[in-house]
């Protein structure tokens, strides 16, 4: 699907202004940035032996990979079911059956409109008392994003089928295919194709919706990383600033992949 219609180069008039909002923005910018600057070296934010511990290995070995490694996990095991409860209630959601399809709306409609916060503070202090059993914190993790991210990217899902013209379901029909070789075999890969960006896109919500887990103690990358740091050596911005940076660095890679894919599958972002 290509957007590229829906936006009309600008002319000569419209260039200059563009420029000239960019340079004001630019220099918005640069003043908010010098303003933080200057606060932040006032409180000797930027002083040497703030920074200088995150530049040891027993730091990183200690509470950066350790968080890391729990971010990543918990975002690649949310991102897999995620897409599973997606591709399985969006599908649902499409049924010709009322019994199947008015369930599913009403499950999808009711994750999507839960905080994620509740449904991790919920799985881990609720468990008990439903279940018997205290689940981990990685598990009500998971459970949270598998749920919330799993509701939406079934509204991208079913959005992306349902934009497609008819003809491509009247004519798979026509040549003898059932209901469901139709919506596995000719829709959801169409469907994935044209909303691959906006689900890409929401795995990137998914991975920082996984500092969330800090609530139930988590070891993820902002309760590790963040707060142990901080906690150890009184360096709390520089921390932040790090741990900021290293979602960055993740998010832009993921959005990377997101602009590859739409290239490669023939969309557009």
């Amino acid at each position: 699907m290509s957007y590229a219609n829906l936006y009309e180069p600008p002319g000569p008039r419209g260039i200059r202004r563009n420029r000239l909002l960019a340079g004001v923005v630019a220099l918005v910018l640069l003043g908010l940035a010098y303003v933080v600057y200057v606060r932040f070296d006032a409180k000797d934010q930027w002083a040497a032996d703030k920074w200088t511990p995150l530049l040891r290995g027993d730091v990183w070995a200690t509470f950066i990979l350790p968080g890391l490694a729990g971010t990543i996990g918990a975002a690649v095991a949310g991102v897999v079911l995620a897409g599973l409860f997606g591709i399985v209630f969006a599908t649902a959601r499409l049924s010709d059956h009322r019994w199947i399809r008015v369930p599913a709306a009403a499950v999808v409609e009711f994750f999507r409109s839960v905080p994620l916060l509740l449904l991790i503070f919920f799985a881990f202090f609720g468990s008990y008392m439903l279940i018997g059993v205290n689940i981990s914190a990685f598990a009500a993790v998971v459970f949270g994003l598998t749920l919330y991210n799993g509701s939406v990217i079934a509204e991208i899902i079913r959005a992306g089928v349902q934009s497609l013209p008819r003809g491509q379901s009247e004519a798979a029909h026509a040549i003898g295919m059932r209901k469901g070789q139709v919506m596995r075999l000719v829709l959801l890969p169409q469907a994935f194709r044209t909303m691959m960006p906006a689900i890409v896109s929401q795995f990137v919500v998914l991975l920082k919706d996984s500092a969330l887990g800090l609530i139930v103690g988590f070891d993820e990358l902002v309760n590790r990383g963040l707060n142990g740091i901080a906690a150890n050596f009184k360096n709390t911005i520089p921390a932040a600033i790090l741990i900021a940076a290293i979602f960055i660095l993740i998010n832009l890679s993921l959005d990377r992949l997101a602009t590859r894919l739409s290239v490669r599958l023939g969309t557009s972002r």
